[in-house]
């Protein structure tokens, strides 16, 4: 497989908080962009590990080999069932399988798409949704919006202020106290049990290449998409491999992970 099919770099907002010395930032002038466009899409983001199944196999970060980690079983044996469904399509989604940080109470699925690619274009959300459900997948949540970006942009406000302003309108607080809540999928520390949330994405509704250009990032970078991540998430999920434990799910019914129940459904 080729490398460069791997998932692209997705920047930090510069309000982000949970960032390690390698992590990038947006640069400046990149919420008049976002801005600009004519929709924006809020998720939240999962603590999850980044997957993808395409037609060759399920990928983890490296698109060099399929991903040969115990926690990514339950996502080679549905791969079985839906290889010859994918064509030329890239479901890229969260492996929940595995806990890192935060464990979820309302898991309904062990793969929470986010994102679809079909050659060098990334579609946009409302085709995102549409593959995820053909596949019987969920997507990450999503975050209703009732304001837009650029009614938060005015020349008193630096624009990390607008962003943050925004934010707050929408979830009806600020981010930094959303993500010590327990977002939409039940989120919590496993080890204090304390409500907790990774952080969010917010991405151009519209499909998009990685880097059209618009904004200043590197080529293998995304200049229609960041993330915010809470304060305390690297310190929390430097080790998670050493000693993970299996993620449980409310249901097994809606999404049938089971080969038996799979494939009464497709007859």
């Amino acid at each position: 497989m080729n490398e460069s099919r791997k998932y692209c770099r997705s920047l930090h907002a510069q309000i982000s908080l949970g960032t390690t010395s390698d992590d990038r930032f947006m640069p400046n002038g990149y919420i008049k962009a976002f801005a600009e466009m004519d929709e924006l899409v809020l998720t939240e983001k999962l603590d999850g590990q980044n997957n993808c199944f395409n037609k060759y196999g399920v990928f983890a970060r490296s698109h060099t080999a399929v991903s040969a980690h115990p926690w990514d079983k339950p996502l080679r044996e549905r791969w079985e069932l839906i290889k010859n469904d994918l064509n030329d399509l890239e479901i890229f989604g969260e492996n929940m399988y595995g806990i890192h940080s935060i464990a979820y109470k309302n898991l309904e699925s062990y793969f929470y798409v986010f994102a679809v690619r079909n050659g060098d274009t990334w579609l946009g959300w409302e085709e995102v949704k549409f593959y995820a459900k053909l596949l019987d997948f969920p997507t990450v949540p999503e975050i209703d919006l009732k304001s837009k970006l650029k009614d938060f942009c005015t020349k008193n406000v630096s624009e990390n202020k607008s962003l943050a302003l925004w934010l707050e309108d929408n979830l009806g607080m600020t981010w930094q106290e959303s993500v010590n809540t327990e977002g939409l999928l039940g989120g919590f520390d496993p080890e204090t049990g304390k409500a907790s949330s990774e952080g969010f994405v917010i991405r151009n509704s519209k499909a998009f290449q990685t880097n059209e250009g618009e904004i200043s990032v590197a080529e293998n970078e995304f200049n229609n998409l960041f993330k915010l991540v809470r304060a305390a998430h690297v310190k929390t999920d430097v080790h998670w491999t050493k000693t993970w434990k299996p993620a449980t799910l409310i249901s097994y019914s809606k999404y049938r992970w089971e080969t038996y129940e799979y494939l009464k459904m497709k007859k």
